[in-house]
């Protein structure tokens, strides 16, 4: 195991692979590293190197209590980072990553930063108020919570049904994917997954969208049952300085999965643009 103990003594595992242009992918809640296989050995086979984590409270890091924000996983990131000292960056997020990394490239990359990528991600900000009356409203992530606290391994399994569009007619359910999914959780703290609800449905990311000015792709489902289009992606690009924004019809929330093939060929044209 790769660790890094972090400013606060949390340790962060991370996996380091191949040799190249440095890619470092940043995953959703409450998941880990391992979220990301099918684009990591797709570019080390197309000769980059690979950068994962697994945040705070999540997979194989430390299983602490406290701090679990976008604003302290954009920290933790950077310190990675400049452990790691890696430069000409592209950063690529997905759901909470993607606040995760939108924050990070406006605050903490100090120019190591080449680009990034938002997938399904969840800037501006997901939940109701009256600055973003369309949001998704609080009783949702309330029930989220409810459903962690108290009910958290028949949850996550029954997630993975919206999350991967599997309960949409006619859809190629996978097992294996969504037990995948359900290893992913709950091998992290319930702590960091319950205070990590609140980070990416409440962080406003309004201003660091605003502020980036390197190219930033954002990629989407239309039938993003998790963080619905409307309210992130599409209101996300008419932010960014320097965005390029591409919508899947039909896709899910977990695309880069189930559509990995697809998204790969995207994510690949766009780094080497």
């Amino acid at each position: 195991m790769s660790t890094l103990a972090l400013k606060d003594g949390t340790e962060i595992f991370y996996k380091d692979q191949g040799e190249g242009p440095v890619l470092m992918f940043h995953h959703g809640w409450p998941l880990s590293s391992d979220d990301w296989d099918a684009q990591v050995i797709f570019f080390l086979k197309k000769g980059y190197r690979v950068v994962t984590h697994d945040r705070r409270g999540h997979g194989r890091s430390s299983q602490n209590i406290y701090n679990h924000t976008i604003e302290q996983y954009a920290s933790d990131a950077a310190e990675l980072v400049e452990f790691l000292d890696l430069k000409d960056v592209v950063h690529i997020g997905h759901s909470t990553g993607g606040g995760e990394v939108i924050r990070y490239v406006n605050k903490y990359s100090n120019g190591r930063a080449k680009k990034a990528v938002l997938i399904s991600a969840i800037p501006p900000v997901m939940v109701q108020s009256e600055n973003n009356p369309d949001g998704v409203p609080m009783s949702v992530f309330d029930d989220i919570r409810e459903q962690t606290m108290n009910n958290r391994n028949q949850f996550y399994y029954d997630l993975t049904f919206p999350f991967y569009g599997y309960n949409r007619e006619g859809a190629k359910v996978k097992d294996g994917v969504q037990r995948n999914w359900w290893r992913q959780g709950l091998m992290g703290g319930i702590v960091a997954h319950y205070d990590g609800i609140k980070a990416f449905s409440e962080t406003d990311l309004t201003e660091d969208l605003k502020a980036v000015d390197i190219p930033v792709l954002v990629m989407h489902g239309e039938d993003d049952q998790i963080v619905p289009i409307a309210n992130a992606a599409l209101k996300s690009i008419k932010l960014l300085k320097n965005g390029k924004l591409i919508t899947y019809p039909g896709f899910p929330h977990g695309m880069p999965t189930t559509e990995h093939q697809t998204i790969n060929k995207d994510l690949l044209e766009f780094i080497r643009s």
